[in-house]
């Protein structure tokens, strides 16, 4: 049998991993990236609608789920966003700031993947795609691998950067985990985040009719609150609200929904009630405070039917509820195949925060998605990629 030996082998080929190669290539490390994938960074490629939101001016600590979330304090604060969105204007891709801070590319995610292939062949990185590991052992103070073409791979340090279980369709597996468990270290839960919100089929019936209609919500699960998009579905709830608060959300419980923040419906409803003698249609002047569709449904769920002049106070004060109070128990979620991240993960006590190495096996590396670190929606997720991957490229 055929046999390789290199300093580092970096199992996937995405943000986190990409990175990290060429950082270790930088060092002089003789770097080897496999990924079973038949193209690097394909996660990449399809965010931000195929303009990559490669990072969030916000970024802290703050904004990053898991056991401990202050994990991920020295890998932010070693590779800032700042240092990412240097490597970018570097390459001369051009770049915007939408809402709360996210930076997308101008033109496409392709060329945040140009700019990480180009910094590994740079670095004297190879690559080999289409190529999976079959199995792993320690050897002596490295490790000793068997690649799925049958070539044997000896390393002195490895780096797991596989991501998690979201987007199957895409070759996401729980292949990291697997290997964590197989050296004893210790993996956290793991569940879909960042991932539409489902209903049962008796609160469907209500809310199909709704489907494609969007509104700008306050949506809460306990002490967390998001105020952004949220869109109704043939399944359920998505947008940018519901994606955010899916990861604070356990199933059982209910969330509760503001569709009209700030505004103070009964009032509103009031006032249109005391003008032209209330010869307005309730759904018509709901209809000036959320899209018309959803003012029909509520309306009509209500039994507020007829014109304002017809329905007492109590109603309205109900439509009220209804707008800014509804509360709502999803039945479940989209699940791995429309997440966009998966939550949990390698448990950050069994990690090195200043060289993502595990403390029981100094020569293995875990970065990105794959550790107990899940950011918000909206480019925190690639910062920790970014981060995680540059500490480990300085150690492997």
């Amino acid at each position: 049998m055929k046999t390789e030996t290199v300093d580092v082998v970096v199992v996937g080929a995405g943000a986190a991993g990409m990175l990290c190669a060429a950082e270790a290539g930088r060092r002089g490390r003789s770097v080897l990236v496999v990924d079973h994938a038949r193209a690097p960074g394909e996660k990449i490629r399809i965010s931000g609608g195929g303009r990559c939101n490669f990072t969030n001016t916000g970024t802290t600590v703050a904004n990053m789920l898991g056991e401990n979330p202050r994990f991920a304090a020295s890998a932010l604060g070693r590779f800032t966003v700042a240092d990412f969105v240097g490597r970018v204007d570097r390459a001369g891709i051009a770049w915007h700031e939408k809402t709360l801070g996210q930076l997308f590319c101008d033109d496409s995610a392709k060329q945040i993947v140009r700019m990480l292939t180009d910094a590994m062949r740079a670095a004297g990185v190879t690559l080999r795609l289409g190529t999976g590991v079959a199995a792993v052992a320690r050897e002596g103070d490295g490790f000793a691998l068997t690649l799925s073409d049958g070539t044997a791979v000896r390393c002195a340090s490895l780096v797991v950067a596989t991501g998690g279980k979201s987007i199957p369709k895409m070759g996401a597996t729980g292949w990291g985990y697997d290997l964590a468990r197989q050296f004893d270290l210790r993996v956290t839960e793991t569940r879909p985040a960042l991932v539409p919100l489902t209903f049962e089929a008796g609160l469907l019936e209500q809310t199909t009719p709704l489907a494609g209609v969007a509104v700008d919500a306050v949506v809460t699960a306990g002490k967390t609150r998001f105020e952004e998009a949220m869109l109704f579905t043939h399944r359920g709830l998505s947008g940018p609200a519901i994606l955010q608060i899916s990861s604070y959300w356990r199933e059982g419980e209910a969330i509760t929904v503001s569709m009209a923040p700030g505004v103070r419906v009964l009032e509103r409803l009031k006032a249109a009630k005391a003008e032209n003698g209330g010869k307005q249609a309730v759904h018509t002047a709901l209809g000036h405070i959320v899209p018309r569709r959803l003012a029909e449904v509520l309306t009509a769920r209500e039994g507020a039917n007829g014109k304002l002049a017809e329905v007492g106070d109590k109603v309205l004060a109900r439509l009220d509820a209804a707008v800014n109070g509804w509360t709502v128990k999803p039945v479940g979620s989209e699940g791995y195949r429309t997440a966009e991240v998966t939550l949990g993960g390698v448990a950050t006590d069994q990690l090195d925060q200043s060289t993502m190495a595990a403390k029981s096996v100094p020569s293995l590396y875990f970065i990105g998605e794959v550790v107990d670190i899940t950011g918000w929606l909206g480019g925190y997720n690639f910062q920790w990629a970014w981060s995680s991957g540059w500490v480990a490229g300085q150690a492997a």
